[in-house]
């Protein structure tokens, strides 16, 4: 079988994740940070690593290749959310630039982490620019969606334009509205999760009219999410294979919906790893190679 980096919804091949104990590292570490990283409410420690245990097992239940990023005191419990820092391509990965300042040193401690695994390394986003993981969604091998976002900037859109160009990557740019300001955490992909090659989950209260009606013209089936939802992260679904996905528990309409839609749907308590941080399953994972 053939495997790309360029897919939302192939069946996962390899990923990498962050254990909760390596990112919220203790209970004195998550006092230290939750305020100022713009947490809902401080992750209780030991419920946290219960809710990871059952996350990890839904993955490894896959049957993935696991890698782990390490503990590093140069990065804080907002590492957790592994997405954000790089892009995977199938020429190497992209380092990002985070857009959130207190996340600055997550792309360098994944670099890291990538080139002891002998991954290669396509590129850097570097300042002025900023892209993070969770602005960009792939919607075929040859198309990138990109989110331009307080986040991820026009200039780090550009620097990414140019690294994709050469892999003959069109960069499709969605202007995403204010919302709830610089501090909340409002990526493309809390909008936007594909679960197949012509269907997705969505949130279109907030989705640009353009970008939705490009999907809608692709021959998508669109899959809505509610607002009550929105606010609990049904929007932020991750796919392992095409059709088979994972989210939070206590979306009961839109995971109905998507079982409808003939999906296999596996959910997770998520209060203390997901709600509290505003990063569901989607962010706790950087998926590499799909199957194809």
């Amino acid at each position: 079988m053939n495997y790309t980096c360029h897919s939302e919804i192939g069946k996962i091949k390899s990923l990498f994740i962050k254990n909760v104990q390596q990112a919220f590292i203790s209970d004195s570490h998550l006092e230290q940070y939750w305020r100022s990283l713009n947490y809902i409410g401080k992750p209780d420690m030991g419920d946290a690593r219960k809710e990871y245990k059952f996350f990890q097992s839904l993955i490894e239940n896959h049957g993935v290749e696991l890698h782990f990023f390490p503990e590093d005191s140069s990065v804080n419990m907002d590492s957790i959310y592994c997405r954000d820092a790089s892009i995977a391509t199938n020429k190497g990965m992209i380092i990002c630039n985070m857009g959130k300042t207190g996340r600055i040193n997550e792309p360098l401690a994944e670099e890291n982490a990538f080139e002891k695994k002998s991954i290669p390394i396509l590129g850097t986003i570097i300042a002025p620019g900023t892209v993070e993981g969770g602005d960009v969604a792939w919607l075929d091998e040859h198309t990138l969606a990109v989110g331009h976002t307080y986040r991820t900037n026009e200039e780090g859109i550009t620097q990414l334009k140019s690294l994709l160009q050469p892999l003959g990557v069109e960069v499709i740019v969605v202007h995403l509205p204010h919302y709830k300001g610089k501090a909340d955490v409002f990526h493309l992909m809390s909008i936007l999760s594909p679960v197949d090659t012509h269907l997705a989950v969505v949130y279109s209260p907030l989705m640009p009219i353009v970008f939705r009606n490009y999907l809608l013209d692709r021959g998508y089936q669109l899959l809505e999410v509610t607002d009550e939802e929105f606010d609990s992260m049904g929007c932020n679904v991750l796919t392992m294979a095409p059709r088979e996905c994972i989210m939070v528990k206590g979306n009961p309409v839109i995971k109905a919906e998507l079982e409808n839609a003939g999906c296999l749907v596996s959910v997770y308590q998520g209060e203390e790893i997901s709600v509290k941080g505003g990063g569901g399953p989607t962010c706790l994972t950087r998926p590499i190679h799909r199957w194809i």
